[in-house]
């Protein structure tokens, strides 16, 4: 079923397991995460940037799309439809249009403008029970064209945050969008421990925490972070790769030359199977796996 975010990602947390968000990038994207999840009996949050609504033609497209997918495919999994890395007006947008789920990025604005636009937007998706992800401490890397360097997420700044009464809560902690480089330093686990007790003892709840830039980091530091609060975790360069991977090994191979292979419909299948795999694998890991 179509649903928001906030029961999935509450159970996460509670049984120490991470959904995964996935991008969606084009209708391929969308089949091969759905197949994915339903194949595993795995929750699973879909997200659009506008980068990619763009691409696709529009919010409205991109969400239709999903919604189609999800009928004609029979998914019987949780599903959420979420807006990733938006601003105010996008989230105000995707609201419109049907998303059940969205996340307003205002890591870049002051704290106090960050504040006050997300307690505007708890009011709206509160009315329309759709959930809603907020961001403190700028993510590091590349996200649809826009460069940051990492940064820690200050703790007072978290819980500000979560006393806005938010479902879930994106904090840097040393994370990157991107291909991780051989000198990163790794999460920083004492850091998301702190901030996981502080909101704690804030506001009385155990918030569901949100790693970004979850392609690339080893096993072990994902199941770590999970230990500790962790229960969204966002993959898209991940997915990029894969699919890149399995076009290029087929035309390497020429295969792209054979009778009628050259036909997208063909073609793009060692993309879309290389794809799916991965998502597989990172519901196997991220521990979802049966958990619908």
């Amino acid at each position: 079923m179509i649903t928001n975010s906030v029961v999935m990602l509450q159970k996460a947390r509670a049984e120490h397991y991470a959904v995964p968000a996935f991008n969606v990038n084009n209708l391929e994207w969308g089949k091969e995460l759905l197949r994915a999840a339903e194949k595993l009996q795995s929750p699973v949050i879909l997200q659009v940037t506008g980068g990619a609504a763009q691409y696709m033609g529009s919010f409205r497209l991109a969400y239709d799309l999903l919604v189609d997918l999800h009928e004609a495919m029979h998914i019987t999994v949780p599903v959420a439809i979420h807006l990733d890395h938006g601003n105010y007006h996008q989230a105000l947008e995707t609201i419109g249009v049907g998303f059940t789920s969205v996340m307003f990025d205002g890591a870049k604005l002051p704290l106090a403008e960050n504040l006050a636009k997300t307690n505007d937007l708890r009011t709206v998706t509160s009315q329309h029970q759709i959930s809603l992800e907020a961001e403190v401490g700028t993510i590091g890397g590349e996200e649809d064209g826009l460069i940051a360097n990492g940064e820690i997420a200050a703790i007072p700044d978290a819980v500000q945050m979560a006393q806005v009464g938010v479902d879930m809560l994106a904090v840097g902690i040393g994370n990157i969008h991107g291909q991780y480089p051989a000198d990163w330093k790794g999460l920083n686990f004492a850091h998301l421990q702190k901030i996981d007790e502080a909101i704690f003892a804030a506001t009385g709840k155990r918030l569901p925490l949100v790693l970004h830039g979850g392609s690339g980091i080893d096993d072990d530091q994902i199941r770590r972070a999970i230990e500790l609060g962790i229960a969204k975790i966002n993959v898209n360069t991940e997915g990029q790769l894969a699919f890149h991977d399995g076009i290029r090994k087929y035309v390497l191979a020429d295969k792209d030359l054979e009778g009628k292979n050259f036909d997208p419909r063909i073609f793009l299948t060692a993309g879309s199977d290389q794809l799916e795999a991965m998502c597989e694998d990172r519901i196997r890991v991220f521990g979802s796996a049966g958990k619908a």
